[in-house]
């Protein structure tokens, strides 16, 4: 390259640092840009250090070399070479600017210009250095830091043991209150049992009560739920005097009594829109036939000379027969009966029932009943086993369709009254029925 390139100016050149070879100075300044030596042979934009003012190759020269600006001044970062130079401050980081033709621009800009530059990298390629990171302190709010202190042995043995203890395994429940169950049911038992051998015309009147309590369950639990209007005066009336008729006048006066409590529920529900009238008479005469009709069997039985007995054997069967499947079925059922209708009941559940009435149905035949033989109670024992879960059932359907638990409220332990009629009233039937054919009216 000759001395005319690059814009040669009419002055003398200025000779580089390392004297190589004159440099072509702007105009009036200093040396053009090029047309000194190399890479750090001497500087350009006049009085500011070109880009190639650090070290040439191998040279050792460092930025600033031979420029009146930078005498005295420490080396603004190591030679090429690598030799390792402390760094007493961050410089900050000024992205490069673009180039201005030799001679351009004010000379103390260019010489601020060029100062900027030695602060940064000496190639595009060259990492850029970042100034030291210090760590947060332990208060900052931005990234709070708690030192984590460690757990002496003493702290951490009962964690350890804690965490590799088994959960208690949940012991079965019978989802009631027993020992409220258990003293509602003597009470009840004491009650219909003192009635039935002192006045037999009490325990009527008792039987008489219990229809009317579940009637107003019943028609309750179907108005709350299902928005089902029974009118509950009719049913009161004609399921009391359908017990007494079935007392007096046997099953002859019951059937009566029951076609006059149906026709009175369709008078009776006249006196209201006739909106829903059909599904509310519906639902009167069927809990005119489930809960007084029904009942009125227990009546029917009490009218024979040993009447008493009769109904003692019915209550004692129905009874036996549940606590025999709630016993089994609670120690060993694992086979569901009917998971639809009532997840609680179990097939062994059901073979615990049979087995315990077969039992007492011996038992009471053979003592309690005039003419009564065994092979009479084993039939008795698992009609009544079946009659009474067929009866739980149903109204277990009743409460899954009501989408309710009980009847009611009134007895602890127990629910409503329905909840305890719900299978004495199909078994009552059942052992009348059998009764009758067995021994005779």
């Amino acid at each position: 390259m000759n001395d005319s390139s690059w814009g040669a100016p009419s002055g003398p050149g200025y000779a580089g640092p390392s004297g190589q070879g004159p440099a072509h100075g702007p105009t009036g300044q200093g040396p053009a840009r090029g047309q000194g030596p190399g890479h750090g042979q001497g500087p350009s934009y006049g009085q500011a250090p070109s880009y190639g003012q650090g070290p040439s190759y191998g040279q050792g020269a460092v930025y600033g070399q031979g420029h009146p600006y930078d005498q005295g001044r420490p080396p603004a970062g190591p030679a090429y070479e690598g030799q390792a130079v402390e760094e007493t401050r961050p410089m900050p980081i000024v992205p490069d600017m673009p180039d201005v033709p030799a001679g351009g621009g004010d000379g103390e800009q260019d010489a601020d210009r060029g100062a900027a530059r030695v602060s940064g990298p000496l190639y595009r390629d060259d990492p850029v250095p970042q100034p030291p990171q210090e760590p947060l302190p332990a208060s900052s709010p931005q990234q709070p830091q708690r030192p984590q202190q460690p757990q002496s042995s003493h702290t951490q043995a009962p964690q350890s043991s804690s965490r590799r203890a088994e959960p208690p395994k949940a012991k079965k429940s019978a989802g009631r209150d027993l020992g409220a169950a258990i003293g509602v049911g003597v009470g009840l038992g004491v009650v219909i049992i003192a009635s039935l051998f002192v006045v037999k015309a009490v325990f009527v009147g008792v039987i008489a009560v219990a229809v009317v309590v579940g009637l107003w369950e019943l028609t309750s639990r179907l108005q709350e739920r299902k928005s089902i209007k029974a009118p509950l005066v009719p049913l009161a009336i004609g399921g009391a005097a359908m017990v007494v008729a079935g007392y007096v006048r046997g099953a002859e006066g019951a059937w009566v009594a029951m076609a006059l409590t149906a026709l009175a529920v369709l008078v009776w529900r006249m006196t209201e829109p006739p909106e829903g009238y059909l599904k509310d008479v519906t639902a009167g005469v069927f809990a005119a036939f489930y809960v007084p009709f029904l009942a009125t069997f227990v009546a029917m039985m009490l009218t024979a000379d040993d009447g008493a007995w009769r109904v003692l054997t019915f209550l004692i069967l129905t009874v036996v027969s549940d606590t025999g499947a709630y016993a089994v079925g609670w120690r060993f059922g694992k086979n569901k009966l009917a998971p639809r209708i009532s997840p609680g009941k179990t097939r062994e559940g059901l073979v615990g029932a049979v087995a315990f009435a077969m039992v007492a149905g011996v038992l009471c035949m053979e003592f309690l009943v005039d003419d009564g033989a065994w092979w009479q109670g084993l039939v008795l024992g698992v009609c009544v086993a079946a009659s009474a879960t067929l009866g739980d059932l149903g109204e277990s359907m009743i409460k899954r369709d009501l989408g309710i638990k009980d009847m009611g409220t009134l007895l602890p332990g127990h629910g409503g009254i329905m909840d305890r009629l719900d299978s004495l009233l199909p078994t009552a039937p059942v052992v009348w029925l059998l009764l009758v054919l067995f021994v005779g009216s």
